[in-house]
C-alpha cells in the first residue's frame, strides 16, 4: 500500500488552498494564502485559519511557528494527491478501465484527436522503456 492509497479526497475549497500551497513550493503564511485566494473566494482570517487547522489535522499540511506566525508547508505532494485522486475516480467511476476514462473524455469533448495522438505517443513511449 503506497501513501497515495491512504489520502482522502479533498473538497473544492481545501483543494484551492493546497493548490496554492503546492505552486508557492515554500512554506507560506496565511496572508499570502489569502491573498493569492483574491480572485475566487472572499474569506474572513478566521475562515481560512479553519481550513488551515483542518488541512493540518487531516495530514495534508504541516504548521511551523515562526514567531507570533504560522507558516504553512505541504506535507503531501500534489503528484501523490493526483496519483491517489486519479486511481481513485478510475476505480470509482470506470471500474478500473482506462479505456472506458478515455472513451468517456472523448465523448464528453475534455479531448481531441490531437489529446489521443500524445497518449498513444505516452503509451509507445512507456513501452519502449520496459
Amino acid at each position: 500500500m503506497t501513501i497515495a492509497d491512504k489520502i482522502n479526497r479533498l473538497p473544492d475549497a481545501e483543494l484551492e488552498i493546497m493548490l496554492i500551497i503546492w505552486k508557492a513550493g515554500k512554506p507560506v503564511n496565511s496572508s499570502y494564502i489569502l491573498e493569492q485566494l483574491q480572485d475566487k473566494r472572499k474569506w474572513a482570517l478566521a475562515t481560512l485559519m479553519t481550513v488551515l487547522a483542518r488541512l493540518t489535522e487531516k495530514g495534508f499540511l504541516l504548521c511551523e511557528k515562526e514567531g507570533r506566525n504560522n507558516r504553512y508547508i505541504a506535507a503531501i505532494s500534489e503528484a501523490e494527491y493526483k496519483e491517489s485522486e486519479g486511481k481513485s475516480t478510475l476505480e470509482k467511476l470506470y471500474g478500473n478501465s482506462f479505456r472506458n476514462l478515455v472513451v468517456s473524455l472523448y465523448n464528453g469533448k475534455a479531448i481531441d484527436k490531437n489529446d489521443l495522438a500524445e497518449l498513444r505517443e505516452f503509451l509507445d513511449k512507456v513501452e519502449r522503456e520496459e
